[in-house]
């Protein structure tokens, strides 16, 4: 029978803190001044757990505390991403 590999998922904040872009959880903290950066420090990082499962998404949830609060009104949320890791390049 064919077995499916369950893709697992790690859930991530995403803020901006005027100059980097941070993504944390629990265990970890990453910074990085674009997203391209990010998106690899976190595959580097995150290496050990899509190697069995050979993928894992991660997703980031914007911390819409980090937008000024006369804006917020317009935007029911500023943006979440999910980034599959490994990156295909």
């Amino acid at each position: 029978m064919f077995k499916r590999n369950k893709t697992k998922t790690l859930d991530m904040t995403l803020t901006h803190d005027g100059k980097n872009w941070i993504a944390s959880n629990k265990t970890i903290k990453l910074a990085a001044s674009s997203l391209g950066e990010l998106d690899r420090k976190i595959e580097n990082a995150l290496r050990d757990e899509f190697v069995d499962n050979k993928r894992l998404n991660v997703f980031m949830a914007f911390d819409n505390e980090a937008i000024p609060m006369w804006i917020r009104p317009y935007m029911n949320h500023y943006f979440n991403r999910i980034l599959v890791l490994p990156i295909q390049r």
